[in-house]
């Protein structure tokens, strides 16, 4: 189990690498993908709702928009899908979309960060000197 998790691991790096230098293509493809699984749970739950009983009651339209809402709010994935959590953190930064900046600017802001944690392990080990004197 584990070589065919390492292996599709693998591959969907090798895809997401080789897509992610064209993006208008890898969102065309992405897209069609997303409106394709959506449409298989469509027709599942249409199916699922057919058959009556349990599966009918949850299906039906207004019951399943508060199931899923109440779903959605609880599990903290409102926001995260329907907004996105870069987009909050960067509009609240007053930042340019990720897909603005150049590679620089990322490239400079590893290094940033970098230097950031190396000030911060600094400081603990100063800390731990004084709390050893």
């Amino acid at each position: 189990m584990k070589k065919i998790i390492r292996f599709f691991d693998k591959l969907e790096d090798k895809v997401r690498g080789s897509l992610s230098h064209v993006p208008i293509p890898y969102s065309i493809i992405g897209g069609v993908l997303v409106v394709l699984f959506w449409r298989g749970v469509w027709h599942t739950a249409d199916i699922l709702m057919a058959k009556g009983g349990i599966f009918g009651f949850i299906f039906y339209e207004p019951i399943q928009v508060v199931i899923t809402t109440v779903g959605l709010l609880i599990t903290g994935l409102a926001v995260s899908v329907f907004i996105g959590d870069r987009i909050i953190i960067s509009g609240l930064r007053h930042e340019k979309k990720t897909e603005e900046r150049t590679k620089e600017l990322i490239e400079e802001e590893e290094v940033s960060l970098i230097g950031v944690r190396n000030e911060i392990r600094a400081l603990r080990k100063y800390i731990e000197t004084l709390k050893n004197q």
